[in-house]
Protein backbone atom coordinates (compact mmCIF):
# COMPACT_ATOMS: atom_id res chain seq x y z
CA UNK A 1 0.00 0.00 0.00
CA UNK A 2 1.48 3.29 -1.11
CA UNK A 3 1.43 6.32 1.16
CA UNK A 4 2.74 9.86 0.71
CA UNK A 5 2.70 12.92 2.95
CA UNK A 6 1.89 16.54 2.14
CA UNK A 7 3.72 19.69 3.28
CA UNK A 8 1.90 19.57 6.63
CA UNK A 9 3.02 15.98 7.20
CA UNK A 10 -0.48 14.54 6.74
CA UNK A 11 -0.72 11.14 5.03
CA UNK A 12 -2.33 10.64 1.63
CA UNK A 13 -3.09 7.10 0.46
CA UNK A 14 -3.25 5.74 -3.08
CA UNK A 15 -6.99 5.29 -3.46
CA UNK A 16 -6.87 2.15 -5.60
CA UNK A 17 -4.62 0.39 -3.06
CA UNK A 18 -7.08 1.08 -0.26
CA UNK A 19 -10.16 0.05 -2.22
CA UNK A 20 -8.54 -3.20 -3.39
CA UNK A 21 -7.38 -4.04 0.14
CA UNK A 22 -10.94 -3.55 1.40
CA UNK A 23 -12.26 -5.94 -1.22
CA UNK A 24 -14.25 -3.56 -3.40
CA UNK A 25 -15.07 -5.26 -6.71
CA UNK A 26 -14.94 -1.97 -8.59
CA UNK A 27 -12.31 0.16 -6.79
CA UNK A 28 -12.65 3.19 -9.08
CA UNK A 29 -16.42 3.34 -8.58
CA UNK A 30 -16.03 3.04 -4.81
CA UNK A 31 -13.54 5.89 -4.70
CA UNK A 32 -15.72 8.11 -6.90
CA UNK A 33 -18.82 7.39 -4.79
CA UNK A 34 -17.45 7.59 -1.24
CA UNK A 35 -14.33 9.79 -1.25
CA UNK A 36 -15.00 13.52 -0.89
CA UNK A 37 -11.44 14.88 -1.00
CA UNK A 38 -9.82 12.67 -3.63
CA UNK A 39 -7.22 14.34 -5.85
CA UNK A 40 -4.57 13.29 -8.34
CA UNK A 41 -0.78 13.36 -8.26
CA UNK A 42 1.86 12.40 -10.85
CA UNK A 43 3.16 8.84 -10.60
CA UNK A 44 6.55 7.46 -11.41
CA UNK A 45 6.78 6.48 -15.05
CA UNK A 46 4.18 9.00 -16.21
CA UNK A 47 0.48 9.52 -15.80
CA UNK A 48 -1.48 10.27 -12.64
CA UNK A 49 -2.92 8.36 -9.71
CA UNK A 50 -5.73 9.21 -7.33
CA UNK A 51 -4.85 9.79 -3.70
CA UNK A 52 -7.13 10.30 -0.70
CA UNK A 53 -6.65 11.73 2.81
CA UNK A 54 -7.10 9.81 6.05
CA UNK A 55 -10.77 10.78 6.43
CA UNK A 56 -11.63 9.26 3.04
CA UNK A 57 -9.91 6.03 4.06
CA UNK A 58 -12.39 5.80 6.92
CA UNK A 59 -15.27 6.54 4.55
CA UNK A 60 -14.25 3.55 2.43
CA UNK A 61 -13.91 1.41 5.57
CA UNK A 62 -17.32 2.38 6.93
CA UNK A 63 -19.05 1.83 3.61
CA UNK A 64 -17.60 -1.66 3.24
CA UNK A 65 -19.51 -4.62 4.66
CA UNK A 66 -16.62 -7.04 4.21
CA UNK A 67 -14.88 -8.62 7.24
CA UNK A 68 -11.58 -7.36 5.84
CA UNK A 69 -12.66 -3.78 6.47
CA UNK A 70 -12.49 -4.10 10.26
CA UNK A 71 -9.09 -5.75 10.13
CA UNK A 72 -7.90 -3.10 7.68
CA UNK A 73 -9.08 -0.26 9.93
CA UNK A 74 -7.25 -1.77 12.90
CA UNK A 75 -4.08 -2.11 10.83
CA UNK A 76 -4.22 1.51 9.63
CA UNK A 77 -4.88 2.90 13.11
CA UNK A 78 -2.45 0.66 15.00
CA UNK A 79 0.47 0.48 12.54
CA UNK A 80 0.35 2.71 9.49
CA UNK A 81 -0.64 6.09 10.96
CA UNK A 82 1.64 5.90 14.04
CA UNK A 83 4.55 4.99 11.77
CA UNK A 84 3.85 7.92 9.45
CA UNK A 85 3.63 10.37 12.35
CA UNK A 86 6.90 9.11 13.85
CA UNK A 87 9.01 8.62 10.72
CA UNK A 88 7.15 10.38 7.89
CA UNK A 89 6.50 7.12 6.03
CA UNK A 90 5.27 3.57 6.43
CA UNK A 91 7.39 0.58 5.51
CA UNK A 92 5.82 -2.81 5.78
CA UNK A 93 7.90 -5.53 7.47
CA UNK A 94 10.13 -7.35 5.03
CA UNK A 95 9.40 -10.94 4.15
CA UNK A 96 12.11 -13.56 4.88
CA UNK A 97 13.02 -13.52 1.20
CA UNK A 98 13.35 -9.72 1.18
CA UNK A 99 15.47 -9.84 4.35
CA UNK A 100 17.78 -12.38 2.71
CA UNK A 101 18.02 -10.20 -0.40
CA UNK A 102 18.81 -7.10 1.69
CA UNK A 103 21.54 -8.97 3.55
CA UNK A 104 23.00 -10.22 0.28
CA UNK A 105 23.00 -6.67 -1.10
CA UNK A 106 24.79 -5.44 2.02
CA UNK A 107 27.47 -8.09 1.53
CA UNK A 108 27.82 -7.10 -2.14
CA UNK A 109 28.23 -3.44 -1.17
CA UNK A 110 30.95 -4.33 1.36
CA UNK A 111 32.77 -6.51 -1.17
CA UNK A 112 32.57 -3.73 -3.78
CA UNK A 113 34.03 -1.23 -1.32
CA UNK A 114 36.82 -3.65 -0.45
CA UNK A 115 37.55 -4.20 -4.15
CA UNK A 116 37.73 -0.44 -4.76
CA UNK A 117 40.05 -0.03 -1.78
CA UNK A 118 42.24 -2.85 -3.11
CA UNK A 119 42.49 -1.20 -6.52
CA UNK A 120 43.43 2.11 -4.88
CA UNK A 121 46.03 0.35 -2.73
CA UNK A 122 47.53 -1.40 -5.76
CA UNK A 123 47.70 1.93 -7.57
CA UNK A 124 49.54 3.49 -4.65
CA UNK A 125 51.91 0.53 -4.36
CA UNK A 126 52.63 0.70 -8.09
CA UNK A 127 53.33 4.40 -7.84
CA UNK A 128 55.62 3.92 -4.84
CA UNK A 129 57.46 1.14 -6.68
CA UNK A 130 57.96 3.39 -9.70
CA UNK A 131 59.21 6.22 -7.52
CA UNK A 132 61.66 3.87 -5.84
CA UNK A 133 63.19 3.17 -9.26
CA UNK A 134 63.78 6.84 -10.04
CA UNK A 135 67.43 7.69 -10.67
CA UNK A 136 69.43 10.14 -8.57
CA UNK A 137 71.43 12.94 -10.17
CA UNK A 138 73.99 15.35 -8.79
CA UNK A 139 72.63 18.31 -10.75
CA UNK A 140 69.52 19.28 -12.65
CA UNK A 141 69.90 18.88 -16.43
CA UNK A 142 68.56 21.41 -18.94
CA UNK A 143 64.93 20.95 -19.92
CA UNK A 144 63.78 19.82 -16.47
CA UNK A 145 62.14 21.66 -13.61
CA UNK A 146 61.32 21.20 -9.94
CA UNK A 147 57.90 21.33 -8.32
CA UNK A 148 58.48 24.92 -7.24
CA UNK A 149 59.23 25.92 -10.83
CA UNK A 150 56.18 24.02 -12.09
CA UNK A 151 53.87 25.89 -9.72
CA UNK A 152 55.25 29.26 -10.79
CA UNK A 153 55.33 28.56 -14.53
CA UNK A 154 51.92 26.87 -14.80
CA UNK A 155 50.33 29.59 -12.71
CA UNK A 156 51.70 32.18 -15.13
CA UNK A 157 50.67 30.10 -18.16
CA UNK A 158 47.12 29.16 -17.11
CA UNK A 159 46.31 31.13 -13.96
CA UNK A 160 45.72 27.90 -12.02
CA UNK A 161 46.28 28.16 -8.23
CA UNK A 162 49.07 26.11 -6.59
CA UNK A 163 46.69 23.72 -4.80
CA UNK A 164 45.19 22.61 -8.13
CA UNK A 165 48.66 22.19 -9.61
CA UNK A 166 49.60 20.03 -6.61
CA UNK A 167 46.52 17.86 -7.18
CA UNK A 168 47.27 17.36 -10.88
CA UNK A 169 50.88 16.48 -10.13
CA UNK A 170 50.27 14.14 -7.21
CA UNK A 171 46.69 13.00 -6.70
CA UNK A 172 44.64 12.69 -9.87
CA UNK A 173 44.85 9.57 -12.06
CA UNK A 174 47.70 9.82 -14.52
CA UNK A 175 49.77 12.10 -12.29
CA UNK A 176 53.25 12.31 -13.87
CA UNK A 177 56.06 10.48 -12.14
CA UNK A 178 59.32 12.38 -11.58
CA UNK A 179 62.09 11.76 -14.08
CA UNK A 180 64.78 11.82 -11.40
CA UNK A 181 65.74 13.03 -7.95
CA UNK A 182 68.45 15.69 -7.69
CA UNK A 183 70.76 15.64 -4.72
CA UNK A 184 70.96 18.95 -2.95
CA UNK A 185 74.27 20.78 -2.78
CA UNK A 186 73.50 21.27 0.90
CA UNK A 187 72.97 17.59 1.67
CA UNK A 188 75.65 17.81 4.38
CA UNK A 189 73.41 20.30 6.16
CA UNK A 190 70.40 17.98 6.01
CA UNK A 191 68.80 19.22 2.77
CA UNK A 192 66.74 16.55 0.99
CA UNK A 193 66.84 15.59 -2.71
CA UNK A 194 64.14 17.14 -4.88
CA UNK A 195 62.19 15.73 -7.81
CA UNK A 196 62.39 17.02 -11.38
CA UNK A 197 60.11 16.57 -14.41
CA UNK A 198 60.59 17.22 -18.15
CA UNK A 199 59.34 20.73 -18.94
CA UNK A 200 57.77 19.68 -22.26
CA UNK A 201 55.82 16.80 -20.65
CA UNK A 202 54.49 19.02 -17.87
CA UNK A 203 53.44 21.68 -20.36
CA UNK A 204 51.47 19.14 -22.40
CA UNK A 205 49.96 17.68 -19.22
CA UNK A 206 48.55 21.00 -18.05
CA UNK A 207 47.50 22.16 -21.52
CA UNK A 208 45.43 18.97 -21.74
CA UNK A 209 44.09 19.48 -18.21
CA UNK A 210 42.91 23.00 -19.05
CA UNK A 211 41.25 21.70 -22.21
CA UNK A 212 39.26 19.25 -20.07
CA UNK A 213 38.04 21.97 -17.70
CA UNK A 214 34.50 23.32 -17.75
CA UNK A 215 34.23 27.08 -17.31
CA UNK A 216 31.58 28.01 -14.73
CA UNK A 217 32.28 31.73 -14.97
CA UNK A 218 34.78 33.74 -16.99
CA UNK A 219 37.49 33.07 -14.36
CA UNK A 220 36.27 29.94 -12.58
CA UNK A 221 36.28 26.34 -13.80
CA UNK A 222 35.71 22.77 -12.65
CA UNK A 223 37.34 19.48 -13.61
CA UNK A 224 36.05 15.92 -13.03
CA UNK A 225 39.18 14.95 -11.11
CA UNK A 226 39.23 18.00 -8.81
CA UNK A 227 36.72 17.09 -6.11
CA UNK A 228 37.01 20.34 -4.16
CA UNK A 229 34.88 22.21 -6.69
CA UNK A 230 35.62 25.19 -8.86
CA UNK A 231 38.94 27.00 -8.98
CA UNK A 232 40.52 30.07 -10.56
CA UNK A 233 41.73 29.86 -14.16
CA UNK A 234 42.79 32.29 -16.86
CA UNK A 235 39.84 33.42 -19.02
CA UNK A 236 39.55 31.38 -22.20
CA UNK A 237 40.74 33.25 -25.28
CA UNK A 238 37.98 34.37 -27.63
CA UNK A 239 37.75 32.51 -30.93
Amino acid sequence: MRVTTDEQGDPWFVANDIAVALGYVKPENAVARHCKAATTTPKQGGGFMTIIPERDVYRLVMKSNLPAAERFEEWVVAEVLPSIRKTGSYQRPMTPGEQLLAQAQAVINIERQQAEQQVALERIESRVSSVEQVRYLDSRPAGFESMTCIRERINLRHGIPPWVINAVMRDVPGAPLPFAMVRSKHADEGAQPYAIWPIADITRRFDRFVGECTYVTAERATHPEIRQGRFKIRPRASA
